[in-house]
């Protein structure tokens, strides 16, 4: 059995009666990340140091912003902030542009574009098990309040939400409920997060697969069955100079805009990570593929001193804002639940390495999409060579290359893989078939 959580979204039924109180813990929620956010600012700038979140929980747990909320939702913030302030660290290592966490406000401007004042947001809230009771029977869920909005009847110390979700939908096993404000429609939602347990398949067959994580090509697969897969990272590419370029040229007069931008490209970005690791474990079903090797791109930001590598000024841009370990979570979970294995395996010398051969050289990687081996006289895609050295795991001795590196095989393949390039509305369709759109 594997275990798995689904994330149902919710309508409020009973809005009207529950939306005050909401809104003072959304906007509670975002008090406590400013708090947190200062105090985080003040840390780093006299130690150096960036807290985590049981720094920042020991810090403000006494602090009047925190019980603005149940406990585990204010732990939940303090997380959200740290991870901001951890990728934000990791970001400046190569780009000295980037800017830390922001603070939470919204603007309000007179009639003559004069800001009149500002305010704290409504932010997400999340409540964990122990805030949460759910009545199953009548979908509704008690969630508790902060200790500074309880009151002293009893039936006052908890948010009574009644929800409908899309039919067909039943919520058992709730884990997390998160409230979420829509600013287009102007009302809360529910994102009811349930924990499930489905039976893992049979592996689709015994053949495997290598797939090679890039920048030019965010992944490439190739498998054993002599065929192989390119799957650019265009649209990445154009999210990640756009959105940037539209956020920057916000202003103190533009509202929430940043906002939106911020969380149209997290959409966008999640939705390609979904898409494509849905598409490459459809193929290797159709393959009959049982495992997949995926590179282990762990030291690929230092260099072996541990200093940030350099990969030119838009390859460090377009390298900090891939989130590899993301797709890779993405896509083992997604294979797992069609009884496909995911196995992380060294990408040392697979670029340099010739698949068909066996001969390492670096000379051999002679232009960026483009591998010529010497000694066997082959030339192909060079992302295809590494994914198929990935496949083979050249790096084990005991690995299937000890007995296919220097074979006598086709290299057709390696030469001319089939593209698919992801469409918003359809996802990743044969490079013939996609109608561009912009953003």
């Amino acid at each position: 059995m594997l275990e798995v959580h689904r994330t149902h979204q919710a309508k409020i039924l009973n809005h009207g009666q529950v939306e005050e109180m909401l809104d003072r813990h959304g906007w509670g929620a975002s008090k406590l990340w400013n708090v947190a956010n200062f105090h985080s600012r003040q840390v780093w700038e006299e130690t150096g140091k960036i807290p985590d979140h049981g720094d920042l929980k020991d810090e403000l747990k006494s602090h009047p912003t925190y019980k603005g909320l149940h406990s585990q939702s204010s732990q939940r913030v303090l997380e959200e902030l740290a991870e901001a302030f951890n990728s934000w660290y990791e970001k400046r290592k190569s780009d000295s542009r980037a800017n830390p966490p922001g603070y939470r406000k919204k603007n309000y401007y007179d009639t003559q574009g004069r800001r009149v004042h500002e305010e704290h947001p409504r932010s997400t809230v999340t409540w964990k098990q122990n805030g949460i009771k759910h009545d199953t029977k009548n979908n509704r869920v008690r969630l508790s309040k902060g200790a500074n909005h309880k009151e002293h009847p009893k039936a006052w110390e908890y948010i009574l939400v009644e929800y409908e979700t899309r039919p067909g939908v039943t919520v058992e096993n709730l884990q997390q409920v998160r409230a979420v404000y829509d600013n287009a429609k102007g009302r809360w939602e529910l994102h009811l997060v349930c924990k499930d347990e489905v039976e893992t398949p049979d592996a689709p067959g015994t053949e495997s697969a290598g797939v090679d994580l890039g920048i030019c090509n965010f992944a490439t697969v190739a498998y054993s069955t002599e065929d192989a897969d390119l799957y650019p990272g265009n649209r990445l590419k154009q999210d990640g100079y756009y959105f940037p370029k539209e956020i920057a040229k916000c202003d103190d007069s533009s509202g929430d805009r940043p906002t939106r931008l911020h969380n149209k490209w997290s959409e966008r970005r999640a939705h390609f990570f979904h898409s494509l690791a849905k598409h490459i474990v459809q193929r290797c079903v159709e393959k009959n593929v049982g495992q997949i090797n995926i590179g282990d791109l762990e030291g690929v930001r230092e260099d072996e001193t541990g200093e940030a590598k350099n990969w030119g000024t838009h390859g460090n841009l377009d390298l900090h804002g891939w989130a590899f370990d993301r797709f890779s979570t993405i896509l083992e979970y997604k294979a797992k639940v069609e009884g496909i294995d995911v196995l992380e395996v060294s990408e040392r010398n697979t670029s340099t390495t010739c698949c068909v051969c066996g001969r390492n050289d670096e000379s051999q990687r002679v232009h960026r999409g483009l591998y010529v081996c010497e000694r066997c006289d082959a030339a192909f895609n060079a992302d295809v060579n590494g994914a198929e050295n990935i496949r083979l795991d050249i790096t084990q001795s005991n690995s299937e290359s000890s007995t296919n590196v220097g074979e006598d095989r086709s290299t057709g393949w390696l030469a001319q893989p089939g593209v698919y390039l992801y469409d918003l509305s359809s996802g990743f369709q044969p490079q013939d078939q996609v109608v561009d759109c912009k953003p």
